[in-house]
């Protein structure tokens, strides 16, 4: 059965461009001035490029392309540059509220132009986004010591408010479509590239865009891979692999993100069902232990059992998500990341648990896992697709 969006969600999707509530966009421009305030900076530089840097979509309703750079000023209106000519009409609709203009020649030039319109002064300006070294040596030689406010803006998106959750499970929803069309293509003869275009189909004509789509397929009983590829190949399903993915598709920059596994034309056979026990029971240890207050140790101690049944995991268990790929990032005992132990949870928060179950030998593995929400007593699923190693 197709995955099911819930009927609030509907007239997002039916609007021409979904946009947020002036009441929203205001409170994130206040937190932003309230954290400027508290670092003594004047003017925020946010940039992106290469359809990366949320900062730029979270204050201006613009979702990055090619190269923005916007000035924020507390009280002032922003005025924001794009280096593509031709994306400055769709950017002047959907940032509405900002002086759009193009970058020209130097995009981070007309930036340093505006800011001493501006009156700004060493010292009092910030920076967020994927700045290159060329675009920061601009800066500085203009202005000196940059003030960087990535590590600010992560923790101000760290809890999302309702509005954001619904563009979220809207992202949840695409990626779940896009899930059960691999299963339900997944076929023997039908190969990874076909799988993926499957995938993609399920979620474009809703408004939907790609993130990621790693697809793996290996025989369960001779394996050569243990986790998803980031690029799809010519192989061909056959009777008796092992098909599984991680998908996560996006509604305006806002994505779910999804790990399942599926047998092709038979049960799994001993080996695999081992892991995916080790992976399902390392999943119900933690989100057993997720609730706000908890601590990352008690996660990364949830994560034993999979190395108590003699497994390894290939990817963390556990990441913060929802605008990007946000701390806590979580290991497990044989692939530990440095994370603080005494990092807690907040309601309000979103994380993907993720225990992608290996062998020791790196020939095997499977994958499950999902978004979720963290609240007060527990976790809230953003996903509605059915957990499980089905046969396909």
């Amino acid at each position: 059965m197709a995955p099911v969006l819930p009927s609030h969600l509907q007239p997002l999707l039916d609007a021409e461009y979904p946009r947020f509530s002036d009441s929203e966009i205001e409170r994130r421009r206040d937190a932003m001035a309230n954290v400027m305030a508290a670092k003594g900076v004047d003017h925020l530089v946010f940039y992106g490029a290469s359809w990366t840097g949320s900062a730029v979509q979270w204050l201006t309703q613009w979702p990055v392309t090619t190269e923005c750079a916007g000035i924020f000023t507390p009280g002032r209106q922003d005025r924001m540059f794009i280096h593509y000519y031709n994306h400055l009409p769709l950017a002047r609709r959907l940032a509405k509220e900002a002086i759009v203009d193009w970058g020209g020649p130097s995009t981070l030039g007309n930036v340093v132009e505006e800011l001493k319109t501006r009156g700004a002064k060493g010292g009092r300006i910030g920076l967020i986004g994927p700045l290159g070294h060329e675009g920061h040596a601009i800066l500085t030689k203009a202005f000196g010591k940059i003030v960087p406010l990535g590590r600010d803006y992560v923790n101000l998106r760290k809890i999302k408010s309702s509005e954001e959750l619904d563009w979220f499970r809207i992202g949840a929803w695409m990626s779940d479509c896009g899930m059960q069309a691999m299963a339900d293509n997944a076929k023997p003869g039908v190969s990874e590239h076909e799988l993926a275009n499957a995938i993609e189909r399920a979620y474009v004509g809703h408004g939907g865009n790609h993130v990621i789509h790693f697809i793996g397929t290996t025989p369960m009983n001779n394996p050569s891979l243990p986790a998803p590829a980031q690029y799809t190949s010519s192989r061909k399903l056959q009777k008796g692999d092992i098909v599984f993915a991680e998908i996560s598709a996006h509604y305006f920059g806002h994505s779910g993100q999804i790990l399942r596994s599926y047998a092709v034309g038979e049960d799994p056979n001993t080996l695999y069902k081992d892991m995916h026990a080790a992976a399902d029971g390392a999943y119900d240890a933690i989100t057993g232990v997720l609730r706000a207050g908890a601590k990352a140790s008690e996660v990364f101690e949830a994560s034993r059992i999979i190395e108590d049944a003699g497994f390894e995991t290939i990817d963390d268990v556990l990441h913060g998500y929802g605008g990007g790929y946000f701390p806590p990032v979580i290991g497990s005992t044989t692939r530990e990341n440095p994370h603080n132990p005494d990092e807690e949870f907040v309601a309000g928060q979103l994380v993907v648990v993720q225990p992608n179950v290996v062998t020791r030998d790196l020939s095997a593995g499977v994958q499950t896992g999902e978004m979720l929400l963290i609240t007060e007593t527990g976790v809230e699923r953003m996903h509605d697709l059915p957990r499980g190693f089905p046969v396909v």
